[in-house]
C-alpha cells in the first residue's frame, strides 16, 4: 500500500455517532444493531490510528531530513566562506603559464636550431608577448 495514495474510508463522523438511535426491544436496545454499530466505530478508529501512525513516522522522517539538510547547508556555507573566491586568478594563472610556455618554445627552439644564437626576428616575436 503506497502511503501517498492511502485514502480514508470513514463511515462515521462524530455527529453520526452522537445522533445514532437504536431500536427499542423488550429489554433495551437491539444487541445486534449495537454490536454492528460498535464494529463500525472500531474500524474507523483503526483507520484513524493507522493514519496517525503513518503521519507521525513521516513527520519524524521529514524533520530528520530537514535537520540533516540544515547541517549540510551550514557546513557548505562555512566552507564557502573559508574558501577564497578567485575564479579570475585561476584563468590568469593559466594564461600566464600558456604565454610562458609559448615564450620558452620560441626562445629555446630558436637557439637550438640556430646553434644558440637568436636572430633579430626572434627577439621581436618575444617582445610581442
Amino acid at each position: 500500500m503506497d502511503n501517498n495514495e492511502s485514502t480514508f474510508n470513514v463511515q462515521l463522523d462524530p455527529k453520526a455517532i452522537l445522533d445514532k438511535n437504536f431500536k427499542k426491544v423488550m429489554r433495551g436496545d437491539d444487541p445486534d444493531e449495537v454490536d454492528e454499530f460498535l464494529d463500525q466505530i472500531i474500524k474507523d478508529y483503526e483507520i484513524y490510528n493507522a493514519e496517525l501512525d503513518r503521519l507521525s513516522e513521516e513527520n519524524a522522517r521529514l524533520r530528520s531530513r530537514v535537520d540533516e539538510l540544515t547541517k549540510q547547508l551550514s557546513v557548505s556555507k562555512s566552507v564557502a566562506a573559508a574558501t577564497p573566491q578567485q575564479p579570475s586568478a585561476t584563468a590568469t594563472n593559466y594564461d600566464i603559464l600558456k604565454r610562458l610556455s609559448n615564450l620558452e618554445r620560441h626562445v629555446f627552439g630558436s637557439k637550438l636550431s640556430d646553434g644558440g644564437q637568436a636572430s633579430h626576428d626572434d627577439q621581436s616575436r618575444i617582445d610581442q608577448y
